[in-house]
């Protein structure tokens, strides 16, 4: 096995004396458990490593194993999952560990293609599972590795149009001798000297080889195109109490956005001025409903969102129309946090 590269070398060096304590990350001289890595690596896409910390010791301590996660009901990972949001991920995680129990015999594949293949799984997960998990030499390249290195080569090409560029430099800079420490060193360089803002250049193992430190400019990296501003998408949410005390909730569809989860019932959302009339014509049942003050507020990845909750009583309700349940009991469900914020609305304006 050759010797790593000069650049991975002085990182591996930095590595051995820095590296973050966290709760998934297998200790020095351990080997690492490839559920660990799998099912920290899907938590961590778009969430930050304090939030995700929390909920990993939940599910390893419910889930200790990917057959005991494969065998969970559905919606018990769901409610789990609530509060780390891309509810897809949770979806994809379930469907993900029935696959390696069906498929693999609850072990992991150690390849890249083969990993590409479980749900949930794109290059980035692969490439990270296939170096943490099991030392391969794969070019992993997460939010943090794309800043490190568009400033160790002032890659002048914005992103995301630059990330061909970047996997290539990625590839190149991997080493064949402790690539999965090497991958978590350039996660941990990031996260922390290499930050989006005033790095701290003079104290960084690539301060003498970084093109962008040289000349002073690591903060102009990586180059962005200036984001487009987000829509505004409107609609009305329908709440609806029952002479019992219960509150009407049901299930999205399974495709498209929340798919699968559960919801206060609501109208389609539309950009522009709401109709009020033709969003109350979507209601799920007729009722005398009365507008609530106030507005639903959230943001979603591309889209701001405004909801007006329309409040009804009804003295029986069909059960046909989706869960009835205590207003107590809806933490049983698993809400996305749009629909907690409507929950909270209405029993504090209703």
């Amino acid at each position: 096995m050759t010797a790593p590269s000069p650049h991975a070398a002085l990182l591996l060096d930095w590595y051995d004396r820095h590296r973050r304590r966290l709760i998934w990350r297998a200790l020095p001289g351990e080997r690492a458990d490839p559920y660990r890595v799998w099912l920290s690596e899907i938590m961590l896409q778009q969430t930050t490593v304090v939030t995700v910390a929390s909920y990993f010791a939940e599910f390893v301590a419910r889930w200790p194993s990917v057959e005991d996660l494969a065998a969970a009901p559905l919606d018990d990972v769901l409610v789990a999952w609530a509060g780390l949001g891309y509810y897809a991920r949770a979806r994809n995680l379930h469907k993900a560990a029935k696959a390696v129990v069906e498929r693999f015999g609850g072990v992991f594949p150690s390849d890249e293609e083969t990993l590409r293949s479980l749900p949930g799984i794109g290059v980035y997960t692969a490439a990270a599972i296939a170096a943490i998990a099991f030392d391969r030499p794969a070019a992993v390249m997460d939010g943090n590795i794309e800043r490190v290195l568009s400033r160790l080569f002032r890659v002048a090409t914005p992103l995301p149009q630059a990330k061909p560029e970047l996997r290539v430099l990625a590839a190149q800079l991997t080493p064949e001798s402790r690539p999965g420490d090497y991958a978590q060193a350039m996660m941990d360089l990031g996260a922390s000297l290499c930050s989006p803002r005033k790095p701290a250049c003079a104290i960084c193992p690539f301060r003498a080889v970084c093109a962008a430190a040289k000349v002073g400019d690591a903060e102009t990296y990586p180059v962005k195109k200036p984001k487009a501003d987000k829509p505004t998408r409107r609609g009305v949410a329908f709440w609806v109490m029952r002479g019992d005390g219960s509150v009407l909730l049901r299930r999205r569809p399974e495709r498209g956005l929340l798919g699968g989860m559960v919801e206060v019932p609501g109208s389609v959302w539309v950009e522009g001025v709401l109709d009020l009339a033709h969003a109350r014509a979507q209601a799920p049942l007729v009722a005398p409903w009365r507008v609530l003050d106030g507005i639903v507020r959230h943001t979603f990845t591309h889209f701001h969102l405004e909801l007006t909750v329309l409040a009804a009583t009804v003295r029986l309700g069909d059960a046909k129309l989706g869960i009835w349940t205590p207003p107590d009991r809806i933490g049983d469900y698993a809400l996305p946090t749009l629909f907690t914020k409507v929950v909270r609305h209405a029993l504090t304006r209703g």
